[in-house]
């Protein structure tokens, strides 16, 4: 249960991002909005997680996936590089995060 609520946080970490970014210096209120209810359900989710995990281990996983997946969302649908070299530091962390997970 631990497991799923970093990475449900983690994913609640992109959409903030998200919506931060939509927020335009949070200029908008409605993605400004979205982006406290997703951190705050974010924060909360890991704070769950960490009663289980190390906290080196919980914090690391959750910004990696907040990290990887705000990538891919600026590449997917803000138009943002995706070059071989980012493309390569994302696996890069994205194997960083499994062999946490492996020996967590």
């Amino acid at each position: 249960m631990a497991w799923l609520c970093v990475f449900i946080a983690g994913l609640l970490e992109v959409a903030w991002a998200g919506c931060m970014k939509l927020s335009h210096g949070f200029s908008r209120l409605w993605p400004t909005v979205g982006t406290l209810v997703f951190m705050i359900i974010s924060f909360f989710l890991l704070s769950l997680a960490m009663r289980k995990l190390p906290l080196g281990t919980a914090y690391t996983v959750w910004t990696g996936i907040g990290a990887v997946g705000s990538v891919l969302v600026g590449i997917l649908f803000l138009g943002e590089n995706a070059s071989f070299e980012r493309l390569a530091c994302l696996a890069l962390i994205v194997l960083g995060i499994v062999g946490l997970r492996l020996v967590s």
